[in-house]
């Protein structure tokens, strides 16, 4: 099988058919960068959502999906960043809906046509006084290329140094569909859901019920299986938005192209997760964990994301420390069958562990690979044919000042 999509080097958010973006400064953060964006689109799309499994889950959540469940579509999707509008009471919900009916009434569409979404601090009333004033802003600010998306990226970060964005091409019944993606998180990134925020577009020709299914199943393999602190947010929500205006046949699971479609949509998805792990707060490297050999793959997903969570692994990456001993410990206590006598450890190419016993290796070596962006552990069970991955990050001292004063 050949090439199943090609990535969009130039691509973003509004390179599907329909699809337009953008952001402005409406005063919510301290700083003069954007912290109000919008996603929208010239037809209602199809909408599916993930979203935090967080008990606490932040009003823009709740309005979100009420809207969605009217008929599964969306065609403005409203962002802020610096306050989370979570843990917010009655207020909180009444503000997320003033959103919405405010930014419908500004994009002429239904309310239930629009979707809105907050991230920064919990705990705190959003200033609608300057939300509001920003919605009337965003129709003029809406463009429907790359520096619509880029506005738009800009104003969904929060504690992240880098926008997070990427573009996909899948060819279906001959005709080009794209698939793109953004996302924005650093920090608080355990999801059990997606990611701290994220949205996809794409033209396909899609019902709700098989792009929700595709979600789902790709966001257990990909957004699901990042983190950067153990933390779960009370905001934690992905989005896609599919315009149809591609033209293609609707795609399913029988379509002939569906794997390319799926392939690609899982590339976006799983680009931008690592791409969270990467930028997680503070760190100076991506770390990727691989589970090969278990008795399944929810095991082994449990197993990596103990492992790539584990403070104590995460603190040796950084210290370029070959401790293998932490990431053994970690796979004992993921709760999962393991065979004690079995286990194989690698850190890149460099075995450390081979049937449960230690294995000599160069210390030099082992420290001038620890020392690059990019630390790989393999671990393999031989127990089975279970196998997963998980990313994350390690942690440093610039974690723990970011966040020892992330509110004031």
């Amino acid at each position: 099988m050949g090439q199943l999509f090609n990535v969009v080097e130039t691509g973003s958010i509004t390179t599907p058919k329909g699809f337009r973006a953008g952001g402005l400064h409406c005063g919510l953060k301290k700083t003069d960068r954007h912290d109000l964006g919008v996603i929208v689109c010239d037809v209602p799309a199809v909408a599916a959502g993930v979203y935090t499994l967080n008990a606490f889950q932040a009003a823009p959540l709740k309005v979100t999906q009420e809207s969605v469940a009217v008929e599964g579509k969306l065609q403005v999707m409203l962002v802020n960043s610096g306050n989370a509008n979570a843990c917010t009471g009655q207020q909180g919900e009444d503000d997320a809906r003033t959103m919405r009916s405010e930014a419908a009434r500004m994009f002429g569409v239904a309310d239930h046509l629009v979707g809105v979404t907050s991230t920064g601090v919990i705990g705190e009333l959003l200033k609608m006084d300057k939300v509001s004033g920003g919605i009337v802003k965003l129709p003029e600010r809406v463009k429907g290329d790359l520096a619509g998306a880029e506005d738009f990226c800009q104003a969904i970060l929060t504690t992240d140094l880098v926008q997070k964005m990427v573009c996909v091409e899948v060819k279906i019944g001959g005709q080009s569909v794209h698939i793109a993606g953004a996302a924005k998180g650093s920090g608080m990134i355990h999801p059990n859901m997606a990611t701290m925020l994220g949205f996809m577009t794409t033209d396909a020709v899609i019902e709700h019920e098989v792009l929700q299914k595709l979600l789902r199943h790709v966001t257990d393999m990909t957004f699901n299986m990042i983190t950067v602190d153990g933390d779960t947010s009370t905001n934690d929500m992905l989005i896609a938005m599919a315009s149809g205006l591609s033209g293609t046949e609707a795609l399913n699971e029988q379509h002939a192209d569906w794997a390319a479609f799926a392939a690609g949509f899982r590339y976006v998805a799983e680009y931008l997760a690592k791409a969270i792990a990467r930028d997680g707060e503070g760190a100076t490297k991506l770390i990727e964990v691989q589970v090969n050999g278990a008795a399944s793959n929810d095991a082994a997903r449990a197993i990596a994301k103990t492992v790539i969570g584990s403070s104590l692994v995460k603190s040796a990456c950084f210290g370029a420390d070959a401790n293998w001993g932490r990431i053994i410990a970690a796979v004992g206590r993921s709760g999962q069958q393991v065979n004690t006598e079995t286990v194989d450890i690698r850190l890149g190419d460099i075995v450390t562990l081979e049937q449960s016993k230690p294995v000599r290796f160069d210390e030099d070596k082992a420290l001038d690979y620890l020392r690059g962006e990019l630390v790989q552990i393999f671990i393999d069970l031989h127990m089975g044919s279970g196998q997963a991955t998980a990313w994350g990050c390690d942690l440093t001292y610039e974690y723990v000042r970011i966040n020892a004063a992330y509110r004031t």
